[in-house]
């Protein structure tokens, strides 16, 4: 299985997130690329390529223009008003308040962020762009015939709505990925986000298609972040109504309970018969992961590699989530060997 993977992603390398009331270290940090990296080429998984650049237009098929602007040129815009730190919302839109966009920075991050956690700082906007094309560069993949294609995105995606930041995600690597599947031949294209945490981002673009089927397990949002978003019935809407299944689950699910969800996901793609299939490939489902509350182990995640690889479909893996960061690599390729047949 060939890798797409670009260094730029280490341009992102901000020291704030907001956790538990204080500015602490971010959990999504650049060593997890480079365990999961170390992991793939000591497994000989298979080679490993640069990503091409595709510019801006696979992107903007998924996100709002003024939204992409907007990540363009954030950091610059927080810089130039003098504040010391990393640039963080302090402000949203809540309910019964106006949603005008403002023309301050400050205003601006509260507009976009889904989230108060995820600071922007210096390179954030480079490594958001290197990583959409990685999934772009690796859809290409599956579009050229390959049964299997990883990409090894960081910043991960699935948070990152048409117009909304947060979660670690600015872009939505999976989403431009599915697009671009479809807008290159593929007639259906199905999505299937294993990641502990509900891709709301990913669920917000897609509601109302009937060409694009997004099926999450994920930790119940009554307890799990993004709590608003991942809810059993939310379901679609008008032309997509029916071709969004979440399958929550609560706090100390097992293997036993997950891998009943993903039969029931995966029986869900093969009534859809999708020429493509995209798998957010999140490993914070992982039993030592530290803000997440599943109980998998590393062995269950070679197991459920082989189910998604029993559908038959041609599928493109994009790295999500997972912060155990030291056993990162080991999860996310024995989900790929899994799905090789090892």
């Amino acid at each position: 299985m060939i890798t797409v993977y670009s260094d730029d992603h280490k341009l992102r390398n901000v020291r704030t997130e907001l956790h538990g009331g204080l500015l602490v270290p971010p959990h999504e940090c650049p060593e997890r690329a480079g365990y999961v990296l170390d992991r793939v080429r000591a497994t000989h998984l298979g080679d490993v390529v640069p990503p091409v650049q595709h510019g801006l237009d696979p992107v903007l098929r998924v996100h709002d223009p003024l939204f992409v602007e907007f990540l363009g040129r954030a950091w610059r815009d927080w810089e130039a008003t003098g504040s010391k730190g990393e640039a963080i919302p302090d402000c949203w839109p809540a309910r019964r308040m106006t949603q005008r966009r403002p023309t301050s920075i400050v205003g601006q991050l509260g507009y976009y962020a889904m989230a108060g956690e995820t600071s922007i700082g210096s390179g954030t906007w480079e490594a958001a762009r290197a990583a959409a094309d990685v999934a772009l560069t690796a859809a290409t993949r599956i579009v050229g015939g390959d049964r299997g294609a990883f990409a090894l995105c960081r910043p991960p995606g699935h948070h990152a709505a048409s117009d909304l930041y947060g979660g670690y995600c600015f872009l939505n690597n999976a989403a431009i990925a599915a697009q671009s599947l479809r807008d290159r031949g593929a007639g259906r294209v199905a999505i299937l986000d294993v990641d502990f945490h509900h891709g709301n981002g990913t669920q917000d673009i897609f509601y109302e298609r009937d060409d694009v089927l997004f099926v999450s397990l994920h930790g119940d949002p009554l307890e799990a972040f993004p709590y608003f978003s991942g809810h059993a019935d939310e379901t679609g809407a008008g032309a997509g109504q029916g071709c969004n299944l979440n399958l929550p689950l609560p706090r100390g699910a097992t293997f036993e309970a997950w891998s009943a969800a993903l039969a029931t996901g995966n029986d869900r793609i093969s009534r859809f018969r999708p020429d493509a299939l995209v798998v957010s490939l999140g490993v914070d489902t992982y039993e030592g992961d530290p803000i997440s509350f599943f109980k998998l182990r590393s062995d269950d995640f070679r197991s459920y590699g082989r189910a998604i690889a029993s559908l038959g479909t041609p599928t493109l893996f994009v790295l999500e989530g997972g912060y155990a960061v030291a056993d990162i690599g080991v999860n996310v390729v024995n989900v790929l060997a899994g799905f090789e047949g090892g």
